[in-house]
């Protein structure tokens, strides 16, 4: 075969091709050049890199004959029926059962202090006398005067029965016994304000004066609380609101006690804490020995509701979707997905109402490759604590 050219080449082209042949020429043996003297130096590391390569070992795949390698190994959980109760946690403040400021209603000189500080107190106790001289003396002065108005009243008395006086007189007579009387006990009142006792049964604070001070309304003398039963005060979200009835426990616990406390809710407010959201609740609970002190944090636990024979199942197993809520179940060695429907949820666990039975064995692990009607693997099957519930 032979190739002609048909036509011409002008002798100006044919001289601008030939310098580019030339260097198209030149660059294939450069490059040829540079890869004859860097190969005795890329052979050895293309060996190093064939030998690594050789050492990695292959990836498991399945045994001739056996379906171990397809099956998804897993955990699940027996459900068993539980006894569940509904609870929501808060904190609150212990307060006393009665608590007083001890004041003076009238100002005056301090003449007597008839406590101890930290002592037990019976209600009607004296516990500070203000000096009262001037009142007495005006109630000795009253006191004779109605004795002088009563031996008054008597004499005319017998002289109108037997008819030797008018009837205003003696309704004069005895109108001045009335005034008196009551002369008497406008006295009395003063002298009663001159002294502090005992409103309740109860203990006594430290006290902030001392015999011979003078004091007046706003003065502070000690504090009396009331300390064999206790009120705590503490609040809840306002979803819980309607949920809140008079007679429910509580169980509490104080700042470096472990010890579980419980009372009864007695009342609560009737409105929402429009800058909280929450409702204040309050609860009465025994204090016997003293050992618990106004003013102690707490933290409490309410219980809303209990329900008996409860299907519980941990929260990780429960899948949501736009659908509903599912979960997977293990049958004859097979991933099942069911239908749930769920109530209470805890932080851990979550109340299964409808699509579970006792003793389905509900898949909590590799959820995530489990896919309906997979054989699976159950390699362990515990049976974990739930909080909130205890076996029924």
């Amino acid at each position: 075969m032979s190739l002609e050219w048909s036509g011409s080449v002008e002798p100006t082209a044919r001289s601008a091709v030939r310098p580019l042949a030339r260097t198209l020429l030149w660059v294939g043996i450069a490059s040829v050049c540079v890869g004859v003297a860097a190969a005795p130096k890329l052979r050895p590391l293309l060996h190093q890199a064939e030998t690594k390569v050789a050492q990695i070992p292959p990836p498991p795949g399945p045994r001739s004959g056996s379906s171990a390698g397809r099956e998804l190994r897993v955990t699940a959980i027996a459900i068993q029926p539980r006894n569940l109760s509904e609870k929501v946690t808060s904190t609150g403040s212990l307060r006393a059962d009665e608590s007083v400021e001890l004041q003076a209603e009238i100002s005056g000189k301090v003449i007597a202090i008839n406590f101890e500080e930290g002592a037990s107190i019976r209600k009607g106790e004296l516990l500070l006398k203000l000096n009262d001289s001037d009142l007495q003396a005006m109630w000795r002065r009253a006191r004779y005067r109605l004795e002088l108005a009563e031996l008054t009243e008597r004499r005319i008395a017998k002289l109108r029965k037997d008819g030797l006086v008018r009837q205003d007189e003696h309704d004069a007579a005895r109108s001045d016994v009335d005034v008196q009387t009551a002369e008497v006990a406008l006295i009395e009142a003063q002298i009663a304000k001159t002294e502090i006792r005992a409103p309740f049964d109860g203990v006594v604070g430290l006290r902030f004066v001392s015999i011979g001070a003078f004091i007046n309304a706003a003065t502070q003398v000690a504090v009396l609380q009331r300390l064999n039963q206790l009120k705590l005060d503490f609040s809840v979200p306002e979803k819980y609101a309607d949920r809140i009835r008079i007679g429910s426990q509580v169980a509490f616990t104080v700042a470096g006690n472990d010890q579980i406390h419980r009372g009864q809710i007695y009342a609560f407010d009737p409105r929402i804490d429009p800058e909280t959201r929450t409702v204040l609740i309050r609860a009465r609970a025994s204090n016997p020995g003293g050992s618990l002190l106004p003013g102690t944090f707490a933290s409490v636990e309410l219980t809303l509701s209990q329900a008996a024979d409860a299907l519980l199942v941990p929260a990780v197993a429960v899948i949501p979707s736009l659908d509903g809520k599912s979960v997977f179940v293990v049958e004859e060695g097979r991933a099942q997905r069911r239908e749930v429907k769920t109530g209470i949820r805890t932080d851990r666990s979550v109340q299964i109402l409808s699509g579970l039975q006792p003793g389905d064995r509900v898949i909590t692990s590799g959820l995530q490759q489990v896919r309906p009607d997979m054989e699976v693997h159950v390699e362990v099957e515990p049976v974990p604590a739930i909080a909130g519930s205890e076996p029924s």
